[in-house]
C-alpha cells in the first residue's frame, strides 16, 4: 500500500459496455425491453397463481416464489442500469454500492435453492405420489422456502461485509453494469485473499449442495419414469418435470460460463455479457418458459381471459 493514494471512496464508476451514446440509447431500449417483459412475466404469473384455485398447490407455491426472486433480483440491477445508459456520469454511492451487492446476492442464491427445492418437489409428486400431500404441507413448503431465504441472506451478509470490509483508495472505476462481488473486490488497495477465499468457498459450497439435490433427484425421477409401462404415462410424468428441467439447464449454464470456465483479459467484455443472461435474460426467460411449457398454466390462463371477457359482454 506504499504510495498508494488512500483518499476515501465515497462512490464507484460502473463503466458498463461502452461510451459511445449511440450505442448507450440502443442498449438502453434493448434493457428497457428486457426489464418490462419480465416485470409483466413475473407479475402476471405471480398473479395468476394467486388468483386460480387449481395452481394452489405445492409446485406453484414454489413456482410463484421462484417469481418473486427473479422480479425483485433483476429490479435490483436494470433500474440503476437503464439510468446510466443515460446519465454522463455512470456513478453508483458507496453506500448503495453495497446495497446492491447485498440484494442482488441475496436473491440470487436464494433462486439456486429455490430450484433444488423444485427439483424435490418433483421428486417427491412422482416417486412418493401417495405421500406428496403429507411430505409437501403448507407447514413444510414454508420452512423450505423461508429456508432458501435465509442462507440467501447469510451468504449475502458474509460476501457484502466481507468485500466493504476492504479499503478502497483511488482506483474506483467497476468494469461492469453492477456492483457484483468479484468486480469490486478487483479495486480494493487491500489484500484481498480472505475475500477472494471466502467468496469461492460461498460459491463452492452453494454450487455442490443445490446440484447435488437436483442431480439426485432427477436421478430417482428418471428411474421411476423409466418403470412406468405405458408411453402416456411416462410423457405426462416427465412433462411435469421439463419447465423446471429447461430453467436449470439455463440458470446453471450460464452461471457455468461465468464463474467456472477460465477468465482471461480479453474475455471480461463477454463475461459482462453473460452476465446480462445471468442477471436479466434469465428472470425474463423463466415466466415465459413455465407459461409456454406447462399446459395447467396456459389453461388457467385461458380459463381466466374467457372469464374475464364474458364477464365484460354481460
Amino acid at each position: 500500500m506504499a504510495g498508494e493514494n488512500c483518499t476515501t471512496v465515497t462512490e464507484f464508476i460502473l463503466w458498463g459496455f461502452t461510451d459511445y451514446s449511440e450505442l448507450q440509447v440502443i442498449l438502453f431500449l434493448v434493457f428497457l425491453v428486457i426489464y418490462v417483459i419480465t416485470l409483466v412475466g413475473n407479475l402476471g404469473l405471480i398473479m395468476l397463481i394467486r388468483v386460480v384455485p387449481r395452481l394452489h398447490t405445492p409446485m406453484y407455491f414454489f413456482l410463484c416464489n421462484l417469481s418473486i426472486v427473479d422480479l425483485c433480483y433483476s429490479s435490483a440491477i436494470a433500474p440503476k442500469a437503464l439510468q446510466n445508459f443515460l446519465a454522463e456520469r455512470k456513478t453508483i454511492p458507496y453506500a448503495g454500492c453495497a446495497a446492491q451487492m447485498f440484494f442482488f446476492t441475496t436473491l440470487i442464491t436464494t433462486e439456486c435453492y429455490l430450484l433444488a427445492v423444485m427439483a424435490y418437489d418433483r421428486y417427491v409428486a412422482i416417486c412418493n405420489p401417495l405421500l406428496y400431500a403429507i411430505i409437501m404441507s403448507p407447514r413444510i413448503r414454508a420452512q423450505l422456502v423461508a429456508g432458501s431465504y435465509l442462507i440467501g441472506l447469510i451468504g449475502a451478509s458474509v460476501q457484502t461485509s466481507g468485500a466493504f470490509r476492504l479499503s478502497y483508495c483511488s482506483s474506483k472505476v467497476i468494469n461492469h453494469f453492477f456492483c457484483d462481488v468479484p468486480a469490486v473486490v478487483k479495486l480494493s488497495c487491500s489484500r484481498t485473499y480472505i475475500s477472494e477465499l471466502v467468496l469461492f468457498v460461498f460459491s463452492v459450497i452453494i454450487a455442490i449442495s443445490t446440484m447435488s439435490i437436483i442431480l439426485v433427484s432427477y436421478v430417482y425421477i428418471l428411474s421411476t419414469i423409466l418403470r412406468i409401462r405405458s408411453t402416456e404415462g411416462r410423457h405426462k410424468a416427465f412433462s411435469t418435470c421439463t419447465s423446471h428441467l429447461v430453467a436449470v439447464i439455463v440458470f446453471y449454464g450460464t452461471a457455468f460460463c461465468i464463474y467456472v470456465l477460465p477468465q482471461s483479459e480479453d474475455s471480461l467484455e463477454q463475461g459482462k455479457i453473460v452476465s446480462v443472461f445471468y442477471t436479466l435474460v434469465i428472470p425474463m426467460l423463466n415466466p415465459l418458459i413455465y407459461s409456454l411449457r406447462n399446459k395447467e398454466v396456459k389453461d388457467a390462463l385461458r380459463s381466466t381471459i374467457s372469464l374475464k371477457t364474458h364477464s365484460k359482454m354481460l
